[in-house]
C-alpha cells in the first residue's frame, strides 16, 4: 500500500467542506460586484448581486458545519434583503419583519453558545451602554419618522439593540458584527427620517450590513455555538 493510499482526506477536499472556499470566493465576489455597483449607480448590479449574498454567506456556514440557527438567520437576512429591494412601505415593513425573525435566531444562538474566553461580554455596562444608544437615537430621530412606521422600527431597534448586546458572548468577531448591524440600520434610519446622508449612502448600508453578517458568521463558526444543540 502506497503512502499516499493511507493518508486520511484532507478536511476541506472531502464531503460537502470542499465547496467552502468555492461558495466564500462567490460571496466575496459578489459582495464586491454589489458594492461597486452602488458607487458606479447602477441598480440593476445592485438588483442582481443584493439577493446573492446571504444565501452564498448560509452556504458557506452549512458546509462549515455551521449551526443551524446561524444559517436560518442569515436566510431570514436573505428575505429582509429581498424586500427592500421594493421601495414601498408594506415591503419595508416585511423585511423588517424578516430581520426580525433573523435577530431572534441570533439570540437563541448566543443564548447557547459558550461565552468567548476573557474580558465579560455581554455585561451589565454594556447592557447599559447600548441601552443608552438606543434611547438617545430613538429620541432623536422620533420627529422625523413618519407616524406608521414609529411603533415598529422602536420594537424592532429594540430586538436588534440586545442581538448586537448578545452577540459579543460568542468573542470580539461576533460583537463587531452585532455593533455593525445596528449602525447598518441606523444609517437606514437616519435616510428614513430625512437626516443629511453621506454621499452613496446606499453604499455605506451595504457595507456595513455585509461586514456585520460576516462578522457575526466568523464569530458562529470560530466558537462552535449551538453545535450540540442543534444536533439531532
Amino acid at each position: 500500500m502506497s503512502a499516499t493510499a493511507s493518508r486520511p482526506a484532507r478536511p476541506e477536499t472531502a464531503g460537502p467542506g470542499r465547496f467552502a472556499r468555492p461558495l466564500l470566493g462567490a460571496f466575496l465576489l459578489a459582495a464586491a460586484v454589489d458594492l461597486a455597483g452602488l458607487l458606479a449607480g447602477l441598480d440593476t448590479v445592485h438588483l442582481v448581486a443584493k439577493p446573492l449574498l446571504m444565501p452564498l454567506l448560509a452556504g458557506y456556514a452549512a458546509v462549515r458545519g455551521g449551526p443551524r440557527l446561524l444559517i436560518a438567520a442569515l436566510l431570514f437576512g436573505w428575505g429582509g434583503d429581498a424586500f427592500l429591494l421594493a421601495d414601498n412601505d408594506l415591503a419595508f415593513l416585511l423585511g423588517m419583519g424578516s430581520f426580525a425573525v433573523g435577530h431572534v435566531c441570533y439570540l437563541t444562538l448566543f443564548g447557547r453558545g459558550r461565552a468567548a474566553p476573557g474580558p465579560a461580554r455581554g455585561s451589565p455596562a454594556t447592557a447599559v451602554a447600548y441601552a443608552v444608544v438606543l434611547v438617545v437615537f430613538l429620541v432623536l430621530i422620533w420627529p422625523g419618522l413618519p407616524a406608521e412606521l414609529r411603533a415598529p422600527l422602536a420594537g424592532y431597534s429594540l430586538l436588534l439593540t440586545a442581538m448586537a448586546w448578545r452577540a459579543g458572548v460568542l468573542g470580539r468577531y461576533a460583537a463587531a458584527g452585532g455593533a455593525l448591524f445596528l449602525l447598518s440600520d441606523a444609517l437606514i434610519a437616519t435616510g428614513i427620517a430625512d437626516w443629511s446622508q453621506l454621499p452613496a449612502p446606499d453604499f455605506w448600508v451595504m457595507l456595513t450590513y455585509i461586514a456585520a453578517q460576516s462578522l457575526l458568521a466568523l464569530g458562529a463558526l470560530a466558537a462552535g455555538a449551538g453545535e450540540r444543540s442543534d444536533t439531532p
